[in-house]
């Protein structure tokens, strides 16, 4: 059984990596401080300041509360609403399509580690299930940046979203800045990427075969006399073992 514990030290922390970067991706989707609207108008915005989230826009208000929150007034967005922008959308079809494949990634992660640590010796399985492992957390990280650089692009570019009435929401901010959500979102991105490579390089150890010499013929002397000419013991080791001559005693006693 070979010893491949030392082999996949690099592929434990991109574990680790792997598991923060996804959570931290994940909580992008109940941040709500995606895009930052500042404003002019404090008759309902009291703050001066519109959060825009995943799903819903928040702001605080004196005047509007809605019954889940006791200071916030809230209004859900969703996929199939005319107004949503096409960033916003991108998020809440790709984010969570993202957190499914990083899963997956993590678990074949986990998957390919156990059978390191076990000592299993299906050598070709490992290196293909981290390799699966490592396509996954960089598939999920792409699935993340598209939106996350999508909304980054839309608030460097001031766009506006035409939100309905009941939303209470100016037509154009003042200015608007990127939220805390954009960089938790990128910090785990990048982390995923970080796993996703580590994943993939794992190597295999070069299994070195052993050397066997091929035992030599054995030659004979002129009576029949066997003489070993080194062929391979039981140790390892060439048997250069002598016979002795008995052509060579005869003449001594001559």
């Amino acid at each position: 059984m070979t010893y491949l514990v030392h082999t996949a030290n690099p592929q434990f922390v991109g574990l680790w990596l792997s598991g923060v970067g996804w959570l931290l991706t994940g909580a992008t989707l109940g941040i709500i401080q995606w895009r930052a609207w500042r404003v002019a108008d404090l008759t309902f915005i009291t703050s001066g300041v519109a959060w825009i989230g995943v799903w819903r826009v928040c702001f605080y208000s004196h005047t509007l509360v809605t019954s889940s929150f006791q200071i916030m007034y809230c209004k859900s967005m969703s996929p199939l609403d005319s107004f949503t922008p096409p960033e916003v959308t991108a998020a809440q079809v790709l984010v969570p399509a993202a957190l499914v494949v990083g899963f997956c990634g993590n678990g074949a992660a986990i998957y390919a580690l156990r059978n390191v640590y076990f000592g299993l010796e299906k050598r070709t399985a490992i290196r293909r299930t981290f390799a699966l492992a490592g396509t996954l957390c960089l598939l999920s990280a792409a699935c993340f940046l598209v939106p996350l650089l999508w909304n980054l692009n839309s608030v460097l570019a001031n766009r506006t979203i035409a939100f309905p009435p009941d939303f209470h929401m100016p037509p154009a901010p003042v200015s608007q800045v990127a939220g805390e959500g954009i960089g938790v979102g990128i910090v785990g991105s990048f982390l995923m990427i970080v796993s996703g490579v580590i994943f993939i390089s794992y190597r295999l150890p070069v299994k070195k075969g052993l050397w066997v010499e091929r035992s030599r013929p054995d030659a004979r002397h002129i009576d029949g006399s066997i003489v070993r000419t080194g062929g391979p013991s039981k140790d390892g080791l060439r048997d250069f073992q002598a016979r002795e001559n008995p052509a060579f005693h005869s003449d001594e006693q001559l």
